[in-house]
């Protein structure tokens, strides 16, 4: 039986960026968590430790400071970009760079003030190589609540089965997406704006009777009104809200208190996609 080394990369984790543009006394605030992964030709470190190959994982760290400096930040899309270019161009031994982004908001209270939104996390995933170039944008937390307009009833049931049948309930989910891009040549401003605004516009006018629906009515509004966007995939956790029995306190609950339930929790997954969308060139993850 032989052994062989099979996939590697290395790289660096979670560089925690934070840029100030100053244009007089109105600042920007850009807060990035940048994450470099690189591969290539790098068996031999494996194999004998040879790490001639082998760029320091702070050389990448010090980079995404550099460059925040020297070029700016923008979009995470482009700063991702323009790093994973650097890396496979100035590093003959590297065939592929991941450069991945989480983009922490902030909301603007005074020329130079600002105060950190927690509502949801911007992400940006690309991969550039010698023959191609990947964009994968997305967000994670997105909590969405519809307090009616859901139903779920018709399921199957056995012996283990206690659910009872609804045709009122609430629909609640924290949003975990990913989409990828049809070219690197996008306004990640209005793409991305977009792509939020019309999955949360599919949640609050989708009437559902199952969360599955739901997804597919988000992606499938994703896809109708962002024509640069080849396909997306959705993560729905099912936020359950369970009504609380008030029946010892002779109270009726007409669907108005509830418990909301942490976990475990149903989790929806889905991909939705362009029938004459292109491949993917590399994988991407939700």
């Amino acid at each position: 039986m032989a052994i062989v080394l099979g996939p590697n990369r290395y790289g660096k984790a979670e560089t925690r960026l934070v840029r100030v543009s100053r244009d007089g006394d109105t600042h920007s605030l850009a807060d990035f968590n940048v994450s470099v992964s690189l591969s290539g030709d790098l068996a031999e470190t494996h194999l004998t430790g040879d790490n001639s190959g082998v760029l320091p994982t702070d050389t990448m760290k010090n980079t995404v400071y550099a460059f925040a400096k020297k070029h700016g930040v923008g979009e995470p899309e482009e700063f991702a970009l323009l790093l994973a270019r650097h890396f496979v161009a100035t590093q003959e031994q590297v065939f592929a760079a991941r450069v991945s982004i989480e983009s922490i908001a902030w909301e603007r209270l005074g020329p130079h003030s600002f105060q950190r939104k927690g509502d949801y996390t911007r992400l940006a995933s690309i991969v550039v190589t010698d023959e191609f170039e990947q964009v994968v944008s997305g967000l994670t937390g997105l909590v969405l609540l519809n307090s009616t307009a859901s139903e779920f009833h018709g399921f199957p049931r056995d012996e283990y089965t206690t659910l009872p049948e609804t045709t009122d309930r609430i629909l609640a989910t924290a949003v975990d997406a990913r989409w990828r891009h049809l070219s690197a040549s996008t306004d990640f401003t209005k793409s991305y704006a977009g792509a939020v605004e019309a999955m949360t516009s599919a949640f609050v006018n989708t009437y559902s009777y199952s969360l599955q629906q739901t997804l597919l009515s988000m992606g499938s509004q994703v896809l109708s009104q962002r024509p640069e966007i080849a396909e997306i995939r959705l993560a729905l956790p099912n936020k359950h809200h369970y009504l609380v029995d008030l029946s010892p306190f002779d109270l009726a609950n007409d669907n108005e208190v509830f418990i909301a339930g942490d976990r475990p929790y149903g989790l929806i997954e889905g991909t939705v996609t362009r029938d004459d969308a292109p491949p993917a060139a590399a994988e991407w993850y939700l």
